[in-house]
């Protein structure tokens, strides 16, 4: 997959706790605007989402916290598709302190194609399927 990062942002004072760190739910929402880059490159795009009467739903969500990050830090995630399926995608993020390059968290999602009138899920188009595969990560020996 390119090596792009999926989002770049900062930590503001105002997505702080009361401990002083990022709380969960900016963690979530910087994976959330990963989530549509990462698809925008599979051709997922607004556009065709749009235009298709198609989604993308959820229906997993695991997030792993590793290390704070805290106000003013530059946060850059990165992400790689994991596995493509006829109606689904499993994908990971990983979010780094920009700095310093540490792991902060890492969060694996499958998401699932979808018929937005129908509410059900669908297969991916075949241009859609096909630019998944070229980005599928190599399964680890």
């Amino acid at each position: 997959m390119e090596t792009d990062a999926t989002y770049r942002g900062t930590v503001y004072p105002w997505q702080c706790d009361h401990v002083g760190h990022m709380n969960i739910m900016w963690y979530v929402g910087k994976f959330d605007e990963a989530n549509w880059n990462l698809f925008a490159r599979l051709g997922l795009t607004p556009s065709y989402l749009r235009t298709s009467g198609r989604g993308m739903a959820a229906v997993q969500q695991n997030i792993t916290y590793k290390r704070e990050l805290l106000a003013g830090d530059i946060v850059e995630v990165r992400s790689r598709l994991l596995e493509v399926r006829d109606k689904s995608i499993r994908f990971v993020h990983e979010m780094r302190n920009a700095e310093t390059s540490e792991i902060a968290a890492t969060c694996e999602i499958t998401g699932v194609h979808m018929d937005r009138q129908a509410r059900k899920s669908t297969p991916f188009a075949r241009a859609i399927r096909d630019a998944a595969m070229r980005h599928l990560e190599p399964a680890m020996a």
